[in-house]
């Protein structure tokens, strides 16, 4: 199995990875206007100053890391990630690179691609269902991006099925607003084919995902959903349901956690009581925010057991989503 690290290697080695070149063939591109207006200096100092180029990876940080999360569904990955690009940034002759933003927003998803395509054959071992590794929201609700795009539950499980090019292009696009030369720069592709990869992207998403509720409404439906869970209130359940609703539980083999989806309300709820015998009853539910949306914590015996939250749409919750992966839940905080 190839590491991140292997994967940064790799593709490191392919012309254009580290070197900024916009489709005319010089370093100067669109996206050189674009440094000034976000505010990221591009002078780095004649002799390629550590100190200056630290300010402006710093800057751009939080960037990156959500291209690379909303790319790998991963903050863990997405991290090891973002540090294989600092350690790459510090070394490399910085003096010659005109726009640090393009740069680095090149490397990051280049990267972030080769990554995915191993990710993809790692997951055809995993044990039951798999979901996204979920990253903490609470101080950034949008992840260093323009907008909150690609980024919940819902849109990056059904992301993984787009090809990486056409996942990159959407999240470039949607969720940091690139336009489509930039994107055309990142991807050493053209306008007109970015632009059938946004839309592509688009058709897919909107074709089987309806309108979400918003996030204070999701998180009263997921309060709802817990009091009616642990008190066994099955009509209300049933009420919270859309029709299709599902259960997908991630433990990667865990021990008394379902190792296949739960389709449908009469199913879901059958499945809800059956657990509320054995499950509830230790149970301490706290709030957290993870992806732009709420989860409950949930601990059991002083231990965090695992993260519950829900998907909605205006039909009601169609979704129900256990995370208890140990591995999964490591960077996630505690609101209150």
């Amino acid at each position: 199995m190839s590491t991140v690290g292997e994967l940064v290697e790799c593709a490191a080695a392919e012309p254009g990875l580290v070197e900024w070149r916009g489709s005319g063939g010089t370093r100067e591109t669109t996206m050189g206007r674009a440094v000034a207006d976000s505010g990221v200096s591009a002078e780095l100092g004649s002799a390629g100053d550590l100190t200056a180029a630290t300010a402006v990876f710093t800057q751009l940080r939080l960037r990156l890391f959500g291209i690379a999360y909303r790319m790998l569904s991963s903050a863990t990955e997405a991290e090891d990630l973002v540090q294989e690009v600092w350690l790459r940034w510090q070394t490399y002759d910085r003096a010659t690179v005109a726009n640090p933003e393009a740069f680095l927003a090149t490397t990051i998803t280049r990267l972030a691609i080769n990554v995915l395509q191993s990710a993809r054959n790692r997951r055809e071992t995993y044990i039951g269902p798999w979901l996204p590794e979920p990253v903490d929201t609470s101080a950034d609700p949008y992840l260093g991006a323009e907008r909150g795009e690609a980024l919940e539950f819902a849109a990056l499980v059904l992301m993984e099925k787009l090809n990486p090019n056409e996942r990159a292009a959407y999240v470039l696009r949607e969720a940091f607003d690139y336009s489509y030369a930039q994107i055309a720069d990142i991807l050493s592709s053209t306008e007109p084919a970015v632009r059938q990869m946004v839309s592509r992207a688009r058709k897919h998403i909107a074709s089987e995902r309806r309108t979400p509720v918003t996030a204070a409404e999701q998180r009263e439906l997921l309060t709802t959903f817990i009091a009616a869970a642990r008190s066994g209130d099955l009509t209300a359940l049933e009420r919270l349901f859309t029709p299709d609703v599902t259960s997908v539980s991630d433990g990667n083999g865990r021990a008394r956690v379902a190792r296949t989806p739960v389709v449908g309300v009469a199913r879901v709820v059958k499945f809800l009581q059956a657990i509320a015998t054995w499950f509830w009853d230790d149970i301490e539910v706290r709030w957290t925010s993870t992806n732009g949306r709420t989860s409950a914590v949930l601990s059991q015996n002083g231990a965090v057991y695992g993260l519950l939250t829900v998907s909605a749409t205006t039909e009601g919750i169609d979704q129900v989503l256990w995370l208890v992966n140990p591995d999964k839940n490591k960077a996630v905080s505690v609101a209150g």
